[in-house]
């Protein structure tokens, strides 16, 4: 728009070390925001187990967990040896990819009965949140001061993941509240979930609407951080109806509302944006793209479970549904994803 400031640039890629493999620097050169692949592949995984098919809910929560532990492995050889590469990523909001991915692997290993597993990837996560949350704040702020003062939108979808990660933290909470018949990790769950909400009104005010049309894809998540927000309060209602009492007639009144509402929010976004993908294609592979079948999976998981926790049965054939475009999506990035892999490799191999 005119009279704004420019969005804040993606950090560059790191400048690889001398002398490294062809797939060692490709994996140096990645992006913090391919931790998508790793949440898009857990909620799908997970919206697998709510429909019943366990094997294959089992294949991709394991493929799901290689990819966390590689990325894992990665965000702590930064920290410890590479502290520039560490902070330069930290400071980017699709660092705090880190925090949803961690939650969305707990709740795949929570639906496997590891419920202590689960417990250490939710400490994990709520230890990384603040970090990486003020991290990218500061960070933020200063390369937009600006537009932050003025209210003025210019920044892509990834800034909406300041609520995905805030909830997913209220998502893992909840199920652990549910699953361990603990009142404590659901209240403070629906602290989350209230300042999820919270954050996703700000987040709001400074995304740039000209996304929907050009974004390369994590415009979605503008869609997908209502759609887990609608998963929280239904995880939410869930653990209150395994008899712990934690929410009197009215709160839970509130709180139905307020899930259905964010579900119907979450559809509307998603009309939207496959209607915006109809009318501007973008048929080039962009790393990106993962976080586009993320909230897809997301929508589909929400509208499962709210069904589920409100009693709608007839919100269970779309889930369906939406769960199988969500499928179909992930197996056309992937493909996408590995021939640009190899294109990678092979362009950095020695001749």
């Amino acid at each position: 728009m005119p009279g704004s400031a420019a969005p804040p640039s993606p950090t560059p890629p790191p400048t690889p070390p001398p002398g490294g493999s062809p797939l060692r620097l490709w994996w140096v050169r990645r992006p913090p925001a391919a931790g998508a692949a790793v949440m898009a592949t857990g909620i799908v995984s997970v919206g697998l187990h709510l429909t019943g098919y366990e094997v294959l809910f089992r294949v991709t929560l394991a493929m799901t967990g290689a990819a966390w532990l590689a990325l894992a492995a990665d965000f702590v050889v930064r920290l410890l040896w590479a502290r520039e590469r560490w902070l330069a990523a930290a400071g980017t909001p699709g660092a705090l990819t880190a925090v949803a991915a961690t939650t969305v692997l707990g709740v795949g290993v929570s639906a496997l009965g590891r419920q202590p597993l689960a417990e250490a990837l939710l400490a994990l996560a709520a230890a990384l949140w603040p970090v990486l949350l003020v991290t990218v704040t500061v960070t933020v702020v200063t390369l937009t001061g600006p537009v932050v003062r003025q209210w003025q939108r210019s920044m892509p979808g990834t800034v909406f993941l300041c609520c995905v990660a805030t909830q997913g933290l209220a998502v893992l909470a909840a199920v652990l509240a549910e699953a361990e018949s603990v009142a404590w990790p659901a209240h403070t769950a629906l602290v989350l979930f209230w300042l999820g909400i919270l954050f996703y009104g700000v987040a709001l005010a400074l995304f740039d609407p000209r996304q929907v049309a050009e974004g390369a894809g994590d415009q979605w998540i503008a869609g997908g951080a209502l759609a887990v927000s609608a998963l929280a309060g239904a995880k939410l209602l869930a653990a209150d109806d395994g008899g712990l009492y934690l929410w009197n007639a009215d709160d839970t009144g509130v709180l139905r509302a307020t899930t259905v509402a964010l579900l119907v929010l979450g559809l509307a976004w998603y009309a939207v944006l496959l209607v915006a993908e109809a009318r501007w294609p973008r048929p080039r592979y962009d790393v990106r793209r993962w976080a586009t079948v993320f909230p897809m999976a997301m929508t589909a998981a929400a509208t499962l479970s709210v069904a589920a926790a409100v009693d709608v049965p007839s919100l269970k054939g779309p889930g369906q549904v939406l769960l199988w475009v969500a499928v179909a999506a992930w197996l056309t990035v992937a493909a996408a994803a590995l021939a640009a892999a190899l294109a990678a490799v092979r362009s950095r191999a020695p001749r």
